[in-house]
């Protein structure tokens, strides 16, 4: 459905994005991941037309972005990181102008307001000014006008930004409704709203990717250097550190937290080919401490984020930096945090 290559745009001497390649198959949610300024909204723009790329190519249904812009733009939509309301207008009219605008007219444009307005879930504010309405249905209604003239494609830059946790959810909640009727690509540098949203995600960095498209699980596995477990156990800790260290494939074992009494968390590193699960619970059994908890732990998105931006950027100055920059990470993230 969407197929970019090789596609580079300079601002005067200055790269924005540099040889990206990827594409999006029909119905998926692509979620495009990347700190403020790693080139998410420019990739954006020159998929929905707003600027030609330096060079390279991009398509949407086979139709070039640059050759064939009027074409594309029949089947995108795009809702920007900040929507162009015009908030002096009630929400239907200003939809039905969006529609006459987009080229549906007539008795099909009144379906398409109606059609937006309940996909949106706007029915109880059609009436009133945009700029009487809060955030939350601001951004319903900036997916409305992406929306209105029922697009192929759809691109979304930075949707939930400036929302409270209730306005994000109902926001996901409704981009996860679209799964499968339409091709979506989702700009975000909020981790875990990529996570629960996207089938694939592919991360971006200074204008380069990172991270091929690939989902979260199999970033996982690519990185992963060594596997972790964690366990809660009622017992002393000395002694379950020691006898935990003295296990066949065990490199680490590190005690995070003391939930009460004897009762502590413990995160134990074993070699990436080996499980120790069998072995760790075997050894609190024979030592009659009490196991509460055992289960692997493996790299949330954030990890893989900070890991691969942390690489990027550290790349050009000496090796200990940058491997002190990812085990930084690496200690910051509890074990609740990694699911």
């Amino acid at each position: 459905m969407i197929e970019v290559e090789g596609l580079t745009k300079y601002y005067g001497p200055v790269p924005g994005i540099k040889d990206v390649t990827f594409c999006v198959e029909k119905g998926e949610i692509l979620g495009f991941l990347g700190p403020n300024g790693a080139g998410k909204t420019t990739t954006m723009r020159i998929l929905t037309c707003f600027m030609p790329p330096s060079s390279g190519t991009a398509r949407v249904k086979g139709f070039d972005v640059f050759k064939d812009s009027l074409e594309v733009r029949r089947r995108v939509g795009y809702m920007p990181e900040n929507v162009p309301l015009y908030t002096d207008m009630p929400v239907r009219a200003y939809l039905s102008l969006v529609a006459e605008l987009k080229g549906v007219r007539g008795r099909l444009r009144r379906a398409a307001v109606d059609r937006a307005i309940e996909e949106c879930g706007l029915q109880g504010v059609n009436g009133r000014y945009i700029g009487k309405l809060s955030k939350g249905y601001r951004q319903r209604v900036g997916l409305a006008q992406a929306l209105i003239h029922d697009p192929e494609v759809l691109i979304l830059d930075e949707p939930t930004i400036g929302l409270d946790p209730r306005q994000i959810i109902e926001i996901r909640r409704l981009i996860r409704n679209l799964k499968g009727e339409r091709t979506v690509i989702l700009s975000s540098h909020i981790l875990p709203e990529v996570s629960q949203i996207c089938d694939n995600v592919i991360i971006i960095n200074k204008g380069c990717l990172v991270a091929e498209k690939s989902t979260p699980e199999e970033l996982d596995a690519s990185l992963k250097r060594s596997n972790q477990v964690f366990l809660q156990v009622d017992g002393p800790s000395s002694a379950i550190i020691s006898a935990l260290k003295n296990l066949d494939g065990v490199l680490s074992v590190a005690q995070r937290d003391e939930v009460a009494g004897h009762i502590n968390n413990y995160v134990v590193e074993s070699m990436r080919d080996i499980d120790v699960r069998r072995h760790i619970a075997a050894t609190v059994a024979d030592n009659g401490w009490g196991l509460l908890e055992l289960r692997s732990i493996g790299l949330s998105l954030e990890d893989i984020f900070i890991q691969l931006v942390t690489e990027e950027t550290h790349s050009e100055v000496p090796l200990e930096n940058s491997m002190q920059g990812i085990q930084k990470a690496a200690e910051t993230s509890s074990p609740e945090e990694t699911t």
